[in-house]
């Protein structure tokens, strides 16, 4: 793989940065959720009205249609101008958009793909259920068809914006002959449907972004089944492939972002027993040497990532190595940034997270749970990516 990039996409990266800083937000995303709604839908609308919404999304849908080398320039500029990486627009860009791109007949591809892009709808995911989050096939939302439709009862829960989103893809059981992998189909629910009943999780910090959602004998048609009914699961991987490969690209920049201000911090403190700064201290210097070098490690495998991806049109299992990698690290930079900065950190803000440093590590402790498990990510490395046996 050749990691150097051409004349062009040096001018590509240019223009990306400067339009970034000219255009971005300059107010603070709000922590109301309705707000949050209408703030993020803007934003993807100013660059969609720029043309810059969907950079490796085919023309036909409304994207630029160049290569997934310019979508990662632009993830790497948007990390870098510090910029949230998970927003109401995620699921409906990185999750939903890529895997109706993939799977979905032509005319739910442009009934939906538009309109994501446009910054029209929120998009919500409908996997995880109290009894079957990491392991996913063990789902028993159960949807019976009836007529032209299916009939949807059951419950999911940490369902991301559930609250404001338009759209829901959803996997539920249709049958339950054969492995549990069987029987299992991915359907686009419309949020607004009667029967459906959204519930607000509010967390410590106040927050409503996960929610529970109920389905009492929802009617959903089956003409919004993507793929065929009980091959939900083979659509389903596709969805979780994209999440685990290229979607936390502008995460990674902004993690990488995070390890340099500590550095710069380091040298700005006192060292131990007031004697130089923290970056004097040998143990110190070697910690955030050893994060600004597996950042770097990170952003070789994820550029490995897309390299796969370009030659093959999708990404592989090998998404599940980045996932792991980019969640345990993450968790290692927040923990290194609280040992560094001691009790200043529970009141000192973020440069590049709101939350302020200890909201940024006690939000470091979802990331090897959300999108599956780090346990679940080995079990794919070893079976799918290793040959391994069971």
């Amino acid at each position: 793989m050749d990691l150097d990039f051409t004349d062009e996409q040096r001018e590509f990266r240019e223009e990306v940065r400067t339009w970034l800083e000219e255009n971005k937000p300059r107010e603070t995303r709000p922590h109301d959720s309705a707000a949050r709604r209408e703030y993020d839908l803007a934003w993807q609308r100013t660059q969609w009205e720029s043309g810059w919404a969907g950079i490796s999304w085919p023309a036909e849908y409304g994207g630029r249609g160049l290569s997934l080398l310019e979508q990662l320039i632009w993830y790497e500029e948007y990390g870098r101008a510090g910029l949230p990486s998970l927003d109401m627009t995620f699921v409906g860009l990185h999750h939903a958009g890529p895997t109706l791109m993939a799977r979905a007949r032509d005319d739910q591809k442009a009934a939906h793909l538009p309109p994501i892009l446009r910054g029209e709808v929120v998009w919500c995911q409908g996997f995880s259920e109290p009894g079957a989050g990491s392991d996913l096939a063990s789902l028993s939302t159960r949807a019976e068809i009836d007529g032209d439709h299916l009939v949807v009862t059951g419950q999911k829960v940490w369902t991301s914006f559930a609250d404001q989103a338009d759209w829901q893809e959803l996997l539920v059981r249709t049958g339950r002959e054969g492995s549990k992998h069987d029987g299992i189909t991915w359907v686009i629910c419309d949020m607004k449907s009667p029967g459906v009943d959204v519930r607000p999780i509010e967390t410590m910090d106040g927050g409503h972004d996960f929610c529970e959602v109920f389905y009492d004998e929802v009617r959903i048609p089956l003409d919004r089944v993507v793929g065929e009914v009980g091959d939900g699961w083979r659509v389903a991987m596709a969805t979780l492939s994209f999440e685990r490969g290229t979607a936390f690209m502008a995460g990674q920049v902004r993690l990488a972002s995070t390890v340099e201000r500590l550095i710069q911090m380091a040298g700005e403190r006192p060292g131990p027993n007031g004697r130089g700064s923290l970056l004097d201290d040998v143990e110190t210097a070697r910690r955030l040497a050893e994060l600004r070098a597996e950042n770097a490690a990170l952003r070789a495998v994820t550029y490995l990532g897309v390299s796969r991806a370009a030659r093959t049109g999708s990404p592989g299992p090998e998404g599940s190595i980045t996932k792991l990698y980019f969640a345990e690290l993450e968790q290692k930079v927040a923990r290194t940034a609280m040992d560094l900065l001691g009790r200043d950190g529970l009141r000192m803000v973020s440069r590049w997270d709101t939350g302020g440093w200890s909201g940024q590590w006690l939000t470091a402790f979802s990331a090897s749970i959300g999108g599956g498990t780090s346990e679940i990510q080995r079990n794919i490395i070893g079976d799918r990516v290793l040959g391994l046996p069971r």
